[in-house]
């Protein structure tokens, strides 16, 4: 079976999913108050002819597991149901520290999806990138593999190794591949001083990661790069995925001195508002920042700041669309549902997670159009693994070099 039946397989099997989810639909036209019970009703009706007339007897276990995990994809691609053994080992595991292969996941058309593998590890090494397809691990299949349960099922002993097939745009049969754990060393910020760009000399700072200690390292390099000679600045966040929040308001605030950065807010979580500080400010220099699909959670949230505030070009792709506070929330049996309790927001109202961050000079890394950027199957929109030239960074000196200085 190539990748574009596998996905075909894989869309075909949300129908269980739809048809759980018309009670909402149902519910519209009923009183405010029997809504719950509408929808409560078609769940019910589903599953019972799901166990009387389906062609061999169901595991409703299963079928009930994977309704969960329907239901809360459709809300939420980060979000995850775990069982009471899982959600021990996922409280036993987490944060212990141990060696990894790299990846940071979602979840779309029920199966784990690549949001960026990290530079130097072993998953950027096999080749993996953004919208890859995790359909096993260890010759456990994937689909509706609780997300945290699959990130557990990642880490391990230090040169320990683990089995994945792999579905990719670029090959049209799923892939086998070994990686081995290893401690993740998260990439140092790069800068350098570019002078063939333009009359005025252009300091380009890149980073991976937005981990803690990441953005004072960027303002180093800002600083170094002013005392060089640099009268512009690109900063460079692709594939930059992995970050506390924090670090990407901390981020904004280098060069913005006033005004909104982001907020954060919830169905019973209320606004919380995060601002410039005009005395962490320590730069006025022109400003482009590079995304791409790969750009996720921090990295967005200072992305979409720079753009609202009019304070810099943003040049790329739309990001990933990762920008959320998630709590754990334990049931009765001990199970839990991991869930995005609140949203972060642009400065303009644009939750992160909802739309993305669409820069306003598009670029693509590739000459493919895509028609639907949720739908790895359409084979579109997925840069290769070595694309031919930077078209992204070359359309970024040429705005940068359109920007006058900013007072």
């Amino acid at each position: 079976m190539n990748g574009r039946l596998k996905f075909a397989v894989v869309a075909s099997s949300t129908c269980l999913v739809i048809l759980l989810l018309f009670g909402a639909v149902r519910g519209r036209g009923a009183p405010a108050g029997d809504q719950p019970y509408t929808q409560l009703g078609v769940y019910t009706d589903v599953l019972s002819h799901i166990k009387a007339d389906y062609v061999e007897e169901p595991d409703m276990k299963a079928v009930t597991a994977g309704a969960i995990n329907g239901m809360l994809e459709a809300l939420d691609p980060f979000a995850s149901y775990l069982n009471a053994d899982q959600y021990k080992q996922y409280q036993k595991e987490r944060g212990t520290g141990k060696a990894d292969v790299g990846l940071i996941l979602a979840r779309r058309l029920g199966y784990l999806t690549v949001v960026d593998a990290l530079p130097g590890s072993a998953a950027a090494k096999a080749g993996l990138s953004t919208n890859d397809v995790i359909e096993s691990i260890n010759n456990i299949a994937t689909r509706d593999m609780p997300l945290a349960f699959a990130e557990i099922l990642l880490q391990g002993e230090p040169g320990s190794s683990i089995e994945m097939s792999v579905l990719t745009p670029r090959q049209a049969d799923p892939q086998k591949m070994k990686l081995v754990r290893a401690p993740l060393v998260y990439p140092a910020v790069s800068a350098k001083l570019v002078t063939d760009e333009g009359p005025d000399a252009i300091g380009l700072i890149s980073t991976a990661t937005l981990q803690p200690g990441r953005v004072k390292d960027i303002a180093q390099k800002i600083t170094d790069l002013e005392k060089q000679g640099a009268k512009r600045l690109m900063l460079d966040l692709r594939y930059c995925g992995l970050g506390p929040i924090d670090e990407g308001i901390a981020l904004s605030n280098l060069f913005m001195d006033k005004g909104l950065i982001t907020y954060s807010q919830g169905q019973k979580s209320a606004r919380q508002d995060h601002s410039a500080s005009s005395s962490k400010a320590i730069t006025k220099l022109p400003l482009v920042v590079l995304v791409n699909r790969g750009t996720a959670g921090a990295a967005e949230v200072a992305a979409g700041a720079l753009l609202d505030s009019k304070r810099a070009q943003l040049v790329g792709e739309p990001t990933y669309g990762d920008a959320a506070i998630r709590r754990a929330i334990t049931m009765d049996d001990g199970s839990a549902v991991i869930l995005s309790v609140a949203k972060y927001y642009t400065p303009s109202g644009k939750a992160i997670q909802d739309v993305h961050v669409t820069p306003n000079v598009l670029q693509s890394e590739t000459t493919a159009i895509v028609e639907n950027d949720d739908d790895p199957a359409n084979g579109v929109n997925i840069p290769p693994a070595k694309p031919a030239g930077d078209e992204i960074l070359k359309h970024g000196y040429e705005t940068l070099r359109q920007l006058t200085n900013v007072q």
